[in-house]
């Protein structure tokens, strides 16, 4: 046997056996509801883990914003027995840490994990738990309607006050109204059937409409562009996938970055073998400012130059 052919032969053994040595895993998803932003969470998280050259198996699970689903998914993930769980959106976080405590588990699309008990910090998680969270910069939002529409004061809230995250924002959303002068006006939806006659009791009490990241309300958005479009009431929605469908502008995160940050978490769960009680929950901190025109257009709003000269994107 000559040499060259002895050195392929042991190049393509050595490779054979990395092939054959290295490591599939499998996760769990417990997704709470459908919609576009906690998909693209999901999506981002994929992404980033098969850009990782991390191969998966996954077993995705969707409660389609029912709790008792969720209970029924927690079970299902236990026997499943996977290396990492990951849980999106408040609720289905909840659940899964509260049942579950000897899988790593990652959370994403999580407002305020501390106060939703997930985590005691966000610097030091202490437990089989960390993750990222989509708080929104909430004050700067609403600063933006002002910019915008100056001699506005009365601001609707449309938000689920069932979800942790929601009030949360609530909270914040009250506190940036009264140093911007305007009077927040709060409507509940404790389901999606009930988005639509929270956004009908706002037509004619309010200015413009203030959408925070709360997952009831974005996966019934559409009768709130109905109202919207109607009653010329325009909508800031407090993320980039919402904006597309319809909203005037907003400093958004990234929903599929942030899966993408949620995935270079499990990289160092899955391969580093680092523990989640210390890996720090991170944030996004780079918030992009997008312009609807079309949007404002149909609603009859001039959008300030001022705004259109520091936006990122403007959406035709």
């Amino acid at each position: 046997m000559t040499k060259v052919k002895s050195l392929f032969l042991a190049c393509f053994a050595f490779f054979l056996g990395l092939s054959i040595s290295a490591q599939a895993y499998t996760i769990s998803i417990n997704q709470y509801v459908e919609h576009p932003s906690l998909n693209a969470a999901v999506e981002g998280f994929k992404d980033q883990l098969k850009a990782n050259n991390i191969e998966v198996t996954y077993h995705e699970h969707n409660a389609q914003a029912k709790n008792s689903t969720v209970t029924q998914i927690v079970n299902l993930m236990i026997d499943e027995k996977p290396d990492l769980i990951l849980a999106v959106a408040t609720p289905s976080a909840q659940q899964t840490a509260q049942k579950i405590k000897d899988i790593p588990i990652l959370f994403t699309a999580v407002t305020d994990p501390v106060n939703a008990g997930l985590v005691p910090s966000l610097a030091a998680p202490d437990a089989n738990i960390t993750g990222t969270t989509d708080m929104n910069p909430v004050a700067l939002q609403l600063a933006l309607i002002k910019e915008i529409q100056p001699t506005a004061k009365n601001i609707g809230f449309i938000y689920n006050a069932g979800e942790a995250n929601s009030v949360v924002q609530r909270d914040m959303a009250r506190d940036a109204a009264v140093n911007l002068g305007f009077n927040l006006v709060e409507a509940t939806a404790d389901s999606t059937a009930n988005v639509n006659s929270a956004a009908q009791s706002l037509i004619g009490r309010v200015d413009a409409i203030y959408l925070p990241t709360d997952n009831t309300v974005i996966a019934s958005l559409e009768p709130i562009i109905k109202v919207s479009l109607e009653h010329k009431i325009p909508i800031y929605p407090a993320e980039d996938d919402s904006i597309r469908k319809a909203g005037l502008a907003t400093y958004s995160i990234s929903y599929y970055g942030l899966g993408q940050q949620t995935g270079r978490m499990a990289t160092k769960i899955l391969v580093d073998n680092i523990s989640p009680r210390d890996i720090p929950v991170e944030d996004q901190t780079d918030h992009k400012l997008i312009v609807n025109l079309g949007y404002a257009q149909q609603v009859g709003i001039d959008i300030p130059q001022s705004v259109l000269d520091k936006a990122q994107e403007i959406l035709q």
